[in-house]
């Protein structure tokens, strides 16, 4: 029997809408057992009048603003690789963490670019996440997305090759009472005409904007719950890969499950409401202001990385003109943990000389050289508290002269 624990804390709420819908669990509840696989859950789309509000529409418009922003802003970035090597690791991590598995963004920057089978465990898995998120966004630009899509995403999750749930007995739990909160439909025939039904209403229903498809999409393979194990990260990818698809991303930078694990309370108390009460207003407008919300932050953290970047490269050409160029500073944000390796295979120097070079510029401060296994790795611990980080902030370097924002030559 495979049982699933979702995590419940209602005081993590913070949304006046969530707080109401947290009163309203005291009322009455329609006649829907959670024990009971939820077999008749109803088709896409849902009536347009429950997810085509005004409130929604004038939400989408507000989150659209961000997501262009969000794509302007991924343009001053040179090399489109700094953000792609980087925000995905941070959403594969805050994804697996909402699954409870735990892993460190430092630990993922470090196994990123070596063979997995180095990492631990919790580590491995959210490489995989990254993997999938990758392999996927490659996926949806060469087609729309499918059923059998879904199933390669969550094989890579897993590691496994995985196909539609054929055992019954998948319950979600309250992880903390223990109390049964949603039976999901069971018998693969039914996944796969309902699954169908999901990849149907996402590519034919043009007519819906791509964000509250994607809203609606998300809360109805949750409800499908298709695989074994897996669906919540496959779930959270397949909203970003949609989003390429429809063109409103250029890559998966989108870092939504910072959202996500914020709000986890209020994530699954209104996928609840749909499910209990068909509450789609509420469940819709969270997952737009998620967007929203990630959009700017993700927007800031941008304008930082290029900030940082150029600054960076302006010390190290004032202090180390013989080593300077702008392709050994852009290395050092593409491969944040960097190996002599990788300079070697960017054709930036020869090995003997590539130690010397990442040695100088742990003598200035930019790198710190620290042991990994039989490897030293040159840590960039600047960039990497400006990723980490809540606010987009980092410090200068001091005795430069840093009048303007142009990439040195």
């Amino acid at each position: 029997m495979s049982i699933f624990f979702i995590f419940f804390d209602i005081f993590a709420i913070r949304y006046p809408v969530i707080e109401h819908k947290v009163r309203m669990e005291t009322a009455a509840m329609p006649d829907f057992d959670p024990t009971l696989p939820y077999n008749d859950l109803p088709p896409l789309p849902p009536p347009a009048e429950q997810i085509e509000t005004k409130a929604i529409l004038k939400q989408c418009i507000s989150a659209r603003v961000a997501l262009a922003e969000l794509k302007q802003a991924a343009e001053l970035i040179p090399n489109s690789a700094v953000l792609v090597n980087a925000l995905p690791l941070l959403e594969a991590r805050a994804s697996s963490e909402i699954e409870n598995i735990v892993t460190t963004t430092d630990k993922l920057f470090e196994f990123a670019d070596v063979a997995e089978d180095k990492a631990d465990a919790a580590t491995k898995e959210a490489l995989r996440y990254r993997t999938a998120l990758y392999e996927g966004t490659k996926m949806v630009q060469r087609r729309m997305l499918t059923t059998d899509m879904a199933i390669q995403i969550v094989s890579i999750v897993k590691g496994v090759e995985l196909d539609l749930r054929a055992e019954s007995g998948t319950r979600l739990k309250n992880r903390a009472s223990g109390e049964v909160i949603y039976t999901p439909p069971v018998g693969q025939k039914r996944l796969q005409k309902m699954l169908d039904n999901w990849a149907e209403f996402m590519q034919k229903s043009t007519d819906i904007d791509p964000l509250v498809r994607m809203a609606v999409q998300h809360y109805q393979f949750e409800a499908i719950h298709p695989f074994a194990d897996g669906n919540g990260r496959t779930g959270r990818i397949l909203n970003i890969v949609f989003l390429v698809e429809q063109g409103l991303l250029d890559s998966p930078i989108l870092y939504l499950s910072r959202f996500i694990i914020s709000n986890k309370a209020a994530y699954y108390l209104l996928l609840k409401e749909v499910t209990h009460k068909q509450q789609w207003e509420p469940w819709i407008k969270f997952i737009l202001e998620g967007v929203e919300e990630t959009c700017v932050w993700t927007t800031d953290k941008i304008k930082s990385i290029r900030e940082l970047m150029v600054h960076t490269a302006k010390y190290v050409q004032q202090k180390l003109p013989k080593i300077y160029s702008w392709e050994l500073v852009e290395l050092l944000f593409r491969q944040p943990y960097c190996r002599i390796g990788n300079l070697v295979d960017a054709d930036i120097a020869k090995r003997q000389t590539a130690s010397v070079y990442l040695k100088q510029l742990c003598e200035l401060g930019v790198l710190k050289e620290v042991k990994s296994g039989r490897e030293n790795i040159f840590v960039h611990p600047k960039y990497i508290e400006l990723l980490t980080g809540e606010e987009n902030v980092w410090i200068y370097y001091a005795d430069i002269d840093d009048d303007d924002d142009d990439i040195p030559d």
